[in-house]
């Protein structure tokens, strides 16, 4: 998924050690790492290190500059996960860059009566239960777990939000028409209704997916890899502080990543 405002990608990512993401910058936009299995290094140029293991969430806000590296740790199989970019509005952009970090265990659960739908809040609302997520931009994440023969469930999305739902295993259906979406494919949904219907056809095997909408900025979005401002401009400024090491990237001056200095000492 990319471009869907106000979210700028979704990545179902599978890395192993040594292979991953070294130190590299960000400015303008937030990333939300969600581990399902294994576990990542994160470090950045503040010194800030930690671990995400599976089932933990880091909602990164990288403002006005971070540089950062993910790395897979050591022995601990394959990271799989996703990574979701969320766009800024032009007032957050230049913020200092701050962290949300919950563990698998501190991210709110519930699921209906009869036990056949689950779901994490990681950030929003679903069966009146909350998230303590705070969204610049308002934004919901949910990851739902469908139980064979699961009724129908229906999830309220706030009128005008941009939503879609990505599957990660068995097969769901879907919406008012019933579509029906196997694993590793998107569904869009349209901003008619304020409600979101979905089950589980399968008598043996659970339906897992993310449904994840957020209210649209309705701003000029000019990228460049990394960076992600409202006009060119700002686009040629934050390369330019970033390559001078200033305005927001001044730690990036003599910063390199253990995780870097590692790789290159094996080498």
């Amino acid at each position: 998924v990319r471009n869907f405002d106000p979210f700028l990608m979704l990545d179902e990512f599978r890395v192993s050690a040594p292979a991953g993401f070294p130190d590299h910058p960000h400015r303008g936009f937030e990333t939300v790492t969600y581990m399902i299995t294994g576990a990542t290094e994160h470090e950045d140029f503040t010194g800030r290190r930690g671990v995400i293991n599976p089932g933990d969430l880091q909602w990164m806000t990288a403002g006005r500059g971070i540089v950062h590296c993910e790395m897979p740790v050591q022995n601990s199989g394959e990271g799989h996960g996703l990574q979701l970019w969320i766009n800024l509005s032009k007032k957050y952009k230049m913020v200092e860059p701050n962290y949300q970090e919950l563990l698998d265990k501190d991210i709110p659960r519930t699921a209906t009566p009869d036990g056949l739908v689950h779901v994490k809040i990681i950030a929003g609302e679903s069966m009146s239960v909350k998230s303590p997520v705070y969204t610049r931009t308002p934004t919901m994440y949910l990851d739902f777990v469908l139980k064979p023969n699961s009724p129908v469930f229906t999830q309220a999305i706030p009128q005008g939000w941009n939503a879609f739902a990505y599957v990660l295993s068995g097969q769901g259906e879907f919406g008012s028409k019933k579509t029906s979406v196997d694993a590793h494919h998107v569904l869009i949904l349209s901003q008619d209704g304020d409600g979101f219907d979905f089950r589980n056809t399968s008598d043996k095997h659970d339906c897992r997916f993310v449904l994840i909408a957020g209210q649209p900025l309705n701003e000029p979005v000019v990228q460049h890899g990394p960076f992600v401002m409202n006009t060119y401009e700002e686009i040629q400024q934050a390369m330019e502080d970033y390559q001078s090491c200033k305005n927001g990237f001044e730690h990036a001056r003599h910063w390199q990543s253990q995780g870097i200095e590692r790789s290159l000492a094996r080498h």
